[in-house]
């Protein structure tokens, strides 16, 4: 039979047991908190990964295919790619090619939301104008929430005029041909505005201000493909892929 002080050692055996287990448990969650915040010091969670440059750069370059994409379903569909800009009877701009292809965005609902017979800016069109696309918004960018850095090239030998253009008129080719550009924060544009300003700023072989991008911006071709556009092309180059029949030879870029 087992003394009292056999009973009283157990006893004393088993809290030290516990008191063991008790003090485990203790230094591997410490050690877990550790390694945690260890990751954490590395940035591996940190929430802001996301708006690196490398991340925004694909943001952007993900963006573009998506317009692109669209562009090419809404030639499908209409046997040309969008004009421009919409006119009213007067010649006066309506609407963005921005605004056209927003069914091929996955926005058809907000496309028949919109008056296409009113200006964008109409009253009539309040609502749309608040209305954030993500498809439309570069992450390196500083603007306004609505607008956009992502403009077409437009002008009679570009892809984006008033009369909407075709595969067949493409006689460069459709990989030699922009159809969409980034530009800088201080060119942005709401979505919605039938204005286009960046074929200045892209015929220019290092321009001021500089892209969005260190180092250049993307563009959007003709065939659908998105390429990095380092600032420093030459105007010659940018001038033969902004046409799409000039005849000129497109150089490395």
């Amino acid at each position: 039979m087992k003394t009292e002080r056999d009973r009283l050692r157990n006893s004393r055996a088993e809290a030290s047991q516990r008191a063991g287990a008790g003090l485990s448990e203790i230094l591997l969650t410490m050690g877990i908190l550790v390694v945690l915040m260890a990751v954490v010091g590395t940035g591996f969670l940190r929430p802001t990964q996301m708006h690196t440059p490398a991340p925004r750069r694909s943001h952007c370059r993900n963006n573009l295919k998506q317009i692109g994409l669209a562009l090419h379903n809404y030639h499908s569909d209409y046997g040309s790619f969008p004009p421009a800009f919409t006119v009213d009877a007067n010649g006066q701009p309506l609407h963005s090619w921005r605004t056209l292809i927003l069914p091929y965005l996955d926005q058809q609902a907000l496309y028949k939301f919109i008056d296409l017979s009113k200006p964008w800016n109409d009253p009539a069109n309040a609502t749309a104008l608040r209305e954030i696309l993500t498809a439309y918004a570069c992450q390196s960018t500083t603007m306004k929430d609505e607008y956009t850095t992502y403009q077409a090239l437009v002008g009679p030998e570009c892809a984006f005029s008033v009369a909407p253009k075709q595969f067949r008129n493409f006689k460069d080719g459709t990989s030699n041909t922009v159809m969409v550009v980034e530009t800088p924060s201080e060119m942005a544009v709401h979505w919605m505005d039938p204005r286009d300003p960046a074929t200045p700023f892209f015929l220019k072989a290092n321009p001021k201000p500089a892209g969005p991008h260190t180092g250049g911006g993307h563009v959007l071709l003709a065939d659908g493909t998105v390429r990095f556009l380092i600032e420093n092309t030459s105007s010659e180059t940018r001038k033969a892929l902004s046409t799409i029949a000039g005849g000129e030879t497109v150089g490395e870029f």
